[in-house]
């Protein structure tokens, strides 16, 4: 970890998209005075069909630009950019990074019934790290997994209760709820958008685990380790950037109930 880290400067954050935007809310809540630089890949998004080289190579060239910006520590606000990009980046660059992962560790401690479900992408489900949370955390729990083709792009779109959301949200999670799974976990920044959709379709007894809080948590312990806490007492502002198009970024934020500025 870099040593001195300037407190009052921003915290970076990135996604493919619009999904890290909730693990900048949860960022906001924790740590109300920080500044926030939020940069939106929407020109190569989604990342959950792209392969691993692409996706390590944007992580890095978006990382150069919020260091560059002044970023103190930068929050990989994606669970496929983690998967293939988290240990590149923190060998590459000195600040601290902090990451995404699917929660089944809570999940499995949290089931009642013996069945968790993982709602992800295909890239998050797929290869050695996601098999290692399971193998290290199962503790004999049966762990379900789910690639949800196509939520990503709804949130995208900001469709996010439509008939025809509801009918691929169905698709996706009626065999879990087969499967007597009691704990869900929305393992995609993205998918907390669609928490309402998802709590009408599973009722009040099935917990959907989204792991952006415990982040926003972590973000503060390293930064508390570091004596890098902006010591401000008003709110910190956000800044925005994107890939794609500035205007489209500015409507999507709206859809989510984000400030356009």
């Amino acid at each position: 970890m870099t040593a001195g880290l300037h407190a009052a400067a921003p915290i970076g954050i990135f996604d493919s998209g619009v999904g890290g935007l909730s693990v900048l809310r949860a960022l906001q809540a924790q740590l109300p005075h920080e500044r926030f630089l939020y940069y939106a890949d929407t020109a190569h998004c989604p990342y959950g069909e792209r392969d691993v080289a692409t996706i390590r190579a944007r992580a890095e060239a978006i990382s150069a630009e919020l260091i560059a910006a002044g970023a103190k520590l930068i929050v990989v606000a994606c669970n496929t950019a983690t998967i293939a990009a988290i240990a590149h980046l923190r060998a590459r660059f000195e600040l601290p990074f902090v990451g995404m992962e699917p929660g089944v560790k809570p999940a499995v401690m949290a089931s009642r019934s013996g069945h968790v479900g993982v709602l992800a992408t295909t890239r998050s489900l797929a290869g050695e790290r996601f098999q290692a949370l399971v193998d290290a955390h199962a503790r004999g729990v049966t762990v379900h997994t789910r690639a949800c083709s196509g939520w990503v792009e709804r949130v995208e779109a900001g469709d996010l209760h439509s008939p025809a959301c509801m009918a691929m949200l169905r698709g996706d999670v009626q065999p879990l709820i087969e499967a007597r799974c009691d704990v869900l976990v929305l393992g995609c920044t993205h998918f907390p958008f669609l928490a309402p959709a998802l709590r009408d379709l599973v009722g009040p007894d099935i917990h959907l685990l989204d792991t952006g809080p415990a982040v926003a948590r972590q973000a503060a312990r390293v930064l508390g380790d570091a004596a890098a806490l902006n010591p401000a007492s008003g709110p910190g502002p956000t800044l925005w950037r994107c890939s794609g198009s500035d205007h489209d970024f500015q409507q999507q934020r709206r859809l989510l109930g984000f400030a356009a500025t």
